[in-house]
């Protein structure tokens, strides 16, 4: 499915490169995008390495990558693309569905995952939206991710809880040092700021922990003033 944004289409020629090792597919795209006055296409590889040092010489408005092909996969090839220029547009166009692919590429910045047991139209189409600032995901891609984004979000909203339950716990200094620790101070400068001891930080720093059933001061900056949980 697309989801399409409210950007206007581009003028002029989108320039397209492809990154497939299958002679037979590639051939089958190229067919199908020719027969599109504004598609350009600008240059093939057929391996991930050989892809990204063409893509940075054609320096294309869109790369449609396959995931499995040697050398380098599509995945890392799509990291060392999205790295040089976020602005290229790259469109996954693969055999594999697995939720492991589809979310790493998507936190990549991928703009579009089509399955390749899909009718050949269904590329077309996406290339199509992708031009005109949409994003675009087949029906299976697209119930991964919001799957994955429902199991995240319900992860974070039990993790929040967990936090609130143990912040009612603290005593207002120990609240005070949880919020300064947050804030980066070590034992020492939370010491001068509240007047006190180094020792009797480190005390409520442990009690802290203790409360929050937190293993490190680095979990508790995590899970401090980015959720909002308490005011620095």
């Amino acid at each position: 499915m697309e989801q399409k944004s409210t950007e206007k289409p581009q003028g002029g020629k989108i320039k397209i490169f492809i990154a497939d090792d299958h002679p037979v597919v590639v051939e089958g795209i190229i067919r199908a995008l020719e027969k599109e006055p504004n598609f350009e296409i600008v240059g093939t590889a057929p391996d991930g390495l050989q892809a990204v040092k063409m893509v940075k010489t054609q320096n294309p408005d869109l790369v449609i990558m396959d995931i499995s092909m040697p050398n380098m996969k599509g995945i890392e090839a799509t990291q060392e693309i999205k790295t040089w220029r976020k602005q290229i547009h790259v469109m996954i166009y693969t055999m594999y569905s697995d939720r492991e692919y589809i979310t790493s590429l998507f936190r990549m910045g991928i703009s579009a995952y089509i399955l390749k047991r899909e009718p050949i139209k269904e590329l077309v189409r996406a290339v199509k939206v992708v031009r005109d600032g949409g994003t675009y995901f087949t029906n299976g891609v697209r119930t991964v991710l919001q799957e994955q984004l429902d199991a995240l979000t319900m992860g974070d909203l039990a993790e929040v809880r967990e936090m609130q339950n143990g912040i009612a716990k603290l005593t207002i200094r120990e609240k005070e040092v949880f919020a300064l620790l947050a804030d980066g101070l070590i034992s020492r400068e939370i010491a001068e700021r509240l007047c006190i001891s180094p020792k009797t930080v480190e005390s409520h720093k442990y009690n802290i922990m203790d409360k929050l059933e937190a293993s490190s001061i680095a979990q508790l900056t995590k899970l401090a003033i980015k959720k909002g949980l308490i005011e620095g």
